[in-house]
């Protein structure tokens, strides 16, 4: 993790796939959502050091995208080594807003950034609900300024 703007900053490394492109040969924007989704998930896990399989399938708490704003700035194309980054811009006590961004690792580049807003909801009901103890401490345990 690195600092990110006052926030902690989880990063990893990404190799853009054939699978992830169009005919045109450049990231098919979809792609990049799930790549984000893949993100969040290695956070909860390596990150936040919580079970992200154990938070959505035992506990039955989910983590949905309610608000979503993307920019595109530059192409991707297949075999560019990429990084993909999540900072964690706020902390309520029902949702989180996020900043994720697809970058080039050496000349900084941004790709592509997201602002995404994440509700935490009981899988039983569908409606909003705490965000859990456990990973709201493992929240502010990296960026303690949210609290």
């Amino acid at each position: 993790m690195s600092e990110a703007g006052g926030t902690i900053e989880f990063q990893r490394p990404r190799l853009i796939r054939f699978s992830d492109c169009d005919p045109a040969g450049i990231v098919f924007y979809p792609q990049y959502f799930v790549m984000l989704n893949g993100l969040v998930e290695d956070w909860v896990n390596e990150g936040l050091r919580l079970s992200y399989h154990g938070l959505v399938a035992q506990r039955r708490i989910g983590l949905p995208t309610v608000k979503l704003e993307a920019d595109f700035r530059a192409v991707s194309r297949m075999g560019d080594q990429v990084t993909l980054g999540l900072a964690v811009q706020r902390l309520g006590s029902r949702s989180m807003s996020l900043a994720l961004r697809c970058f080039e690792p050496v000349s900084g580049e941004v790709r592509m950034e997201v602002k995404q807003v994440l509700v935490t909801t009981s899988l039983e009901t569908h409606r909003a609900v705490a965000i859990p103890g456990d990973m709201r401490a493992a929240i502010l345990r990296d960026a303690p300024a949210l609290g």
